[in-house]
């Protein structure tokens, strides 16, 4: 991933997802399948797209390049969690994410965490593109504190 020298470093705040936990969501010991995780951290991905307005219809999208979770406490039902997106790093067309869930009920205590990778797009080719500088300033926005 290559960075922009002459880029700012990124706001230090999260951009936080709430999300209910469901009967589906549960595995055969009775706890949150630890795939369901995975879909947790995308529809928080989500979230933050339409928050920059990044969609097919802008033509970009944002692609995921590398994901990783480490399973700290099992998540049980009922529950509502925040999934929180954390900005580490933000290069010419991609970005690093510090990934967190947690009990709403239960702030500051984590889950999991994990990274995730994601490149900005061309919709069509699926070629990298470089964050525009109205995608910066949303992205700010995201993420201030």
């Amino acid at each position: 991933m290559s960075l922009d020298p002459s880029a700012t470093p990124p706001p230090s705040g999260t951009f936080d997802t709430l999300i209910d936990v469901r009967w589906g969501d549960l595995d055969a010991l009775n706890h949150v399948n630890n795939a369901i995780y995975f879909r947790y951290f995308e529809e928080a991905r989500v979230h933050l797209y339409a928050a920059i307005d990044m969609d097919f219809a802008s033509g970009r999208v944002g692609l995921l390049a590398h994901a990783s979770c480490d399973f700290l406490r099992p998540l049980l039902y009922p529950a509502r969690i925040v999934v929180g997106l954390k900005l580490l790093r933000l290069g010419r067309s991609s970005l690093e994410l510090d990934t967190r869930i947690e009990r709403a009920d239960e702030p500051g205590e984590a889950y999991a965490r994990g990274r995730n990778v994601l490149v900005c797009a061309d919709g069509a080719t699926g070629r990298p593109t470089p964050w525009t500088e109205a995608d910066r300033r949303a992205l700010a926005r995201c993420f201030s504190v």
